[in-house]
């Protein structure tokens, strides 16, 4: 099978690329960057084409799909989060001492 064939995928793994496809599109990216994303989203969830007989009936792996796009991070501000911790750090001093 030569690189960048999909006949080894199923129907449903086409229909997820292309609509993740759809969305990378509408959010600006270009067309074969949406495709190699969309693919490359396809494989992370599923391993690659089910359609020979060893692989299939495997449960995929939806955590790209739970990500949704979503950056990492904390959603406090940086002085909200030092004065978090500089009250837990106060908490223990004095659980510590007394």
């Amino acid at each position: 099978m030569p690189r960048g064939d999909k006949s080894r995928y199923t129907g449903k793994q086409k229909r997820q690329a292309e609509h993740i496809e759809d969305g990378y599109e509408k959010r600006g990216v270009g067309k074969s960057e949406a495709e190699r994303r969309a693919w490359a989203t396809v494989n992370k969830e599923s391993g690659g084409g089910n359609k020979s007989g060893s692989g299939r009936g495997k449960t995929g792996d939806h955590a790209a799909a739970t990500k949704g796009g979503r950056k990492g991070g904390s959603s406090q501000s940086a002085e909200q989060r030092s004065a978090a911790a500089k009250k837990g750090w106060e908490t223990r001093r004095r659980g510590a001492n007394g």
